[in-house]
């Protein structure tokens, strides 16, 4: 099995999840979600292996959660879900799937537990913040 990520290219977190994977020798499949949205059984599996829940993978900012009235803690996962589908970007990202499992990979560094093999350093996030220093060892 190779790395699968469900990717937003406009958000930082994602391109940093990427450019981490990249960074560690992988290829990983690009599924740029906001274009080819997602299934109900999609989402279904990637929750249930990833130990989220449609409230809890719920993209809460930067999203139209609020205005679709989905914070509510009243909201059903099943309108949440049914929202999801209609709305792709209220789905949080990136969810990240390798052979060591899958994650909603927030913060970025959460995809290094996913990796075989962490990148050579030294590493940073695009904001500069340390990864790998340049022994090969994880900061932080």
């Amino acid at each position: 099995m190779s790395i699968v990520i469900h990717h937003n290219p406009d958000c930082g977190t994602s391109r940093n999840v990427l450019a981490i994977i990249e960074a560690a020798g992988e290829t990983p499949v690009v599924i740029e979600y906001l274009r080819t949205g997602w299934t109900r059984p999609q989402l279904l599996a990637l929750f249930a292996a990833a130990g989220l829940t449609p409230r809890t993978a719920l993209r809460t900012t930067k999203s139209p959660a609020r205005d679709l009235g989905l914070l509510d803690s009243s909201v059903s996962d099943e309108t949440i879900l049914a929202a999801m589908l209609e709305h792709p970007v209220l789905v949080n990202r990136p969810i990240v799937c390798s052979p060591k499992g899958v994650r909603l990979c927030r913060p970025s560094e959460t995809v290094l537990d996913l990796l075989d093999t962490l990148p050579p350093g030294p590493l940073a996030k695009e904001d500069g913040t340390p990864l790998i220093d340049a022994e090969g060892n994880r900061v932080g």
